[in-house]
């Protein structure tokens, strides 16, 4: 395998994964490129990106410009981003949830141009929260392909694709394992770079997986108990599943479907209470949920949630 000058850019944690396994195949990183330090936690003190905290503490270069477009709303910034990527030489750029749009100056720039990690079989879900829609929908698998980027949203030829079976798992986990395996296919498709058969997408199954927002986290009791469930496991670790009680916004983690038990209650309505779960009447079907959080405590199975706070048969979420 030829050592390879690359580029890496990237935000999140999914990104630092590949990143380390790029430089743990032994490729040199001569630029990592990161969003912006944003504000973060209690404090809202400035935080950096786990992919530019990677980058720090293995002393490789960063830029974090506001934006590439050297005719948009930061030229400056651009124009020196620019000069930083034609001084670094790259044979390529590898991109994985960066959270800019590339112009086809960068596009054309390395010599082996943009591969993207992408969370998704494409061209199903394309866009910013594929993983997240992949769980809300109900897929039954997902993976990780490996593009070579055009100018358009996710609409670059595939070079590399790898499905995995979502099962049960909840967004958090789901992540991890596409973040595993998105590395792993970056180091095989840069081990074979040049030499990769590009496949156009098909123009049948493509689908847009918008940004998920924090509202559409409230639970919606007159669903089925099985696309609230999927709704639930979607939206952990964020924005966090909810619904009101009696005053109070709770948090739900976990919970699995059932069929209605006995005759129809509203939706909402809290049908029965105990430590294995809490049963809830949703649209012709029960959901058991069996973890929750109050606002400001932790995350708890629902034996312990009920050592602090009780709830009855008869209570409506919602």
């Amino acid at each position: 395998m030829s050592r390879l000058r690359v580029v890496f850019a990237g935000t999140p944690e999914f990104a630092r994964v590949a990143l380390e396994a790029i430089a743990a195949a032994g490729h040199e990183i001569v630029l990592v490129m990161s969003q912006p330090d944003r504000p973060a936690g209690r404090g809202m003190k400035l935080q950096a990106s786990p992919v530019k905290q990677c980058a720090v503490s293995n002393g490789w270069p960063v830029a974090q410009p506001r934006s590439l477009r050297l005719d948009g709303k930061y030229p400056d910034e651009a124009s020196a981003a620019r000069d930083t990527l034609l001084a670094a030489k790259p044979d390529v750029m590898v991109v994985a949830a960066y959270g800019l749009i590339l112009p086809q100056w960068v596009l054309d720039l390395p010599a082996h141009g943009c591969l993207n990690i992408h969370a998704s079989l494409l061209p199903r879900w394309r866009g910013a929260a594929p993983i997240h829609r992949a769980i809300e929908a109900g897929d039954t698998q997902t993976g990780i392909t490996i593009m070579q980027m055009d100018a358009g949203l996710d609409t670059g030829d595939m070079l590399l694709r790898e499905s995995l079976d979502i099962g049960d798992d909840s967004t958090a986990c789901l992540h991890d394992r596409l973040a595993e395996l998105g590395g792993r296919m970056i180091v095989e498709a840069l081990a074979n770079i040049g030499g990769l058969v590009r496949t156009p997408q098909p123009a049948e199954g493509i689908t847009y997986a918008h940004k998920v927002e924090k509202h559409e986290a409230l639970i919606d009791w007159t669903l089925p108990a099985d696309a609230i469930v999927r709704r639930i496991r979607a939206f952990d670790p964020f924005p966090g599943a909810n619904s009101p009680l009696d005053g109070e916004t709770i948090k739900l983690w976990a919970a699995h479907a059932a069929p209605a038990a006995g005759a129809s209650a509203t939706p909402g309505t809290i049908l029965a209470v105990t430590d294995a779960g809490v049963a809830v009447a949703a649209s012709g079907s029960t959901v058991t949920i069996t973890e929750l959080q109050r606002a400001g405590g932790k995350r708890l199975p629902v034996a312990d949630f009920l050592r602090g706070f009780d709830l009855k048969p008869g209570q409506v979420f919602g």
